[in-house]
């Protein structure tokens, strides 16, 4: 299946980025972060010259998913690591407005009060226009958590198209 084909191919290291494989632990640096991750059992890898081997021990389908949902996550890593994942966010409302000071972004959504969010390590939060939010970092899953928590907060209206999108 092709899965399994995918999980067979090299993943490429950037001129920029440093892998180290100890025994399941990943490490991964580059100049937008450092990732470590630990690999799933059944699954090893290998640095061979400029890229990242990934091998399964076992054809199961257990072993055969894991191989490729590994591949795909050093894959996300290195990219992240060297160029960085983005989500963009806009605000729609009379008076909705973002801002940012040091690692925290305060929302005012309509609401009594405005909203505090911390960001997290690694991740960076951009506001253009007090409307437009950037979120971005190496790591793509916390990017997407950071998105959603924040688009939680004040969901579009279907009727008015106000909220966070």
């Amino acid at each position: 299946n092709s899965m399994s084909r995918i999980g067979k191919q090299p993943v490429a290291i950037p001129a920029k980025v440093k892998v180290e494989i100890k025994g399941q632990k990943v490490n991964i640096e580059g100049p937008k972060g450092k990732l470590s991750w630990d690999l799933p059992t059944h699954t090893t890898a290998k640095v061979e010259g400029s890229s990242v081997l990934v091998s399964r021990q076992g054809d199961d389908a257990a072993a055969r998913a894991l191989h490729g949902l590994s591949r795909a996550l050093i894959n996300n890593m290195v990219r992240g690591v060297s160029e960085g994942f983005t989500k963009k966010l806009e605000i729609n409302g009379v008076g909705f407005k973002a801002a940012i000071a040091g690692k925290v972004i305060t929302l005012n959504l309509g609401f009594s009060h405005p909203i505090n969010y911390n960001i997290p390590d690694q991740i960076t939060v951009a506001v253009e226009d007090n409307t437009k939010i950037t979120i971005s970092g190496p790591d793509k899953q916390l990017v997407g958590k950071v998105a959603a928590e924040l688009r939680s907060y004040y969901p579009p209206e279907p009727y008015k198209g106000k909220g966070v999108k």
